[in-house]
């Protein structure tokens, strides 16, 4: 199939991408470059077969009649919507900002598929949208109560998308609910690449260990944990990757929403990944313990089961292959995807 991927530069679209070119489909992305580089480009085609067909267009989804014109241009006949603003923080700051790019970019998009008949969605959503689990581990009829400006967009793009369902019954939709991704592609090629001070886990220690930032940070150590440090569900971007070809598989032109979450179903704390990292790249990571951020809670991990059962999928990429690929990214790339390549 012709698939379009918006945000196919970042860091999980561009990973997406070599195993959609790799699983024999065409490509086309989307991104505005706000927070990706296009230099990722010629490397995810250097990691996907040979004559691999890949299109890139610089748009903004909040472009209606661009979009429609993209679409029109390249017919598509399934969209994958990974394109967003992602910071927690940051959102509350600038909640606005977030709702506009978020929200209005997916509705503007909607409104373009709908403009040329596509009736396949796959939403890059979150655990987020869950907030204060009420258990762990959480299923996908768990409740949903975002607490943060990021995590309600995508829980009202989620509502949104029900919603579309509902008044067109031709309309397939998947709502993949992420953990925390990390790692990177085996060859050291392709990674994550944060703006500024990296806001998630992994790559915080990893540009402490390359020597750009001078030590973690981890934020309380008095939780209810084994160890006091907070504990997450982790999982391989290759593994998170494959869940959306496997949603694809599963559920082209299948009507319906479709909701699923996309972990491991087992969780890590921070010293524990702090200390496999350290195992990676053979020198000790330093480190303070502050104060507990707001909004932080002490475990959270994915029970994956009804992906296995209804997608046929399951991440099968341990803590030592996560932690390895991200230090052969770091190291290779010290300060990410450089700046002259692009084009």
């Amino acid at each position: 199939m012709k698939i379009l991927v918006t945000g196919g530069c970042g860091y999980i679209g561009s990973h997406t991408c070599v195993e959609l070119l790799s699983a024999g489909h065409e490509v086309v992305v989307i991104d505005n470059l706000s927070n990706s580089k296009r230099s990722v480009l010629p490397r995810v085609i250097e990691h996907s077969p040979s004559g691999a067909s890949l299109c890139f267009e610089e748009a903004d989804l909040r472009d209606e009649r661009r979009l429609v014109e993209l679409f029109e241009a390249h017919q598509p006949e399934a969209v994958i919507h990974f394109a967003g603003l992602k910071a927690v923080g940051e959102s509350v700051a600038q909640s606005l900002r977030y709702y506009d790019n978020n929200v209005s970019g997916t509705i503007s998009l909607l409104k373009a598929m709908d403009a040329t008949g596509v009736k396949t969605l796959i939403f890059s959503s979150s655990a987020t949208v869950y907030g204060e689990p009420e258990r762990v581990p959480l299923t996908e009829d768990c409740a949903t109560r975002a607490t943060n400006p990021y995590g309600r967009s995508k829980l009202m793009i989620e509502e949104l998308l029900r919603d579309l369902c509902v008044s067109d019954a031709e309309m397939s939709v998947t709502l993949l609910r992420y953990f925390n991704p990390v790692g990177a592609h085996p060859s050291g090629d392709l990674g994550e690449d944060p703006s500024g001070v990296p806001n998630n886990l992994l790559p915080y220690i990893a540009q402490v260990a390359v020597g750009r930032l001078p030590k973690l940070r981890v934020f309380g150590d008095d939780y209810p944990t084994s160890d006091g440090t907070g504990v997450r569900d982790y999982i391989h971007v290759i593994d998170l990757a494959l869940g959306h070809l496997a949603s694809l598989n599963a559920h082209h032109r299948e009507p319906g929403c479709h909701v699923y979450n996309l972990g491991t179903g087992s969780g890590l704390s921070v010293h524990e990944l702090r200390e496999a990292f350290e195992r990676a790249c053979g020198k000790a990571i330093p480190f303070e313990v502050v104060g507990r951020r707001a909004g932080d809670i002490a475990s959270c991990w994915a029970d994956p089961s009804h992906a296995q059962r209804g997608l046929g999928w399951v991440a099968t990429r341990n803590v030592d292959e996560m932690v390895s690929s991200a230090w052969r990214w770091q190291s290779q790339n010290p300060f990410g995807f450089p700046e002259d390549e692009r084009s």
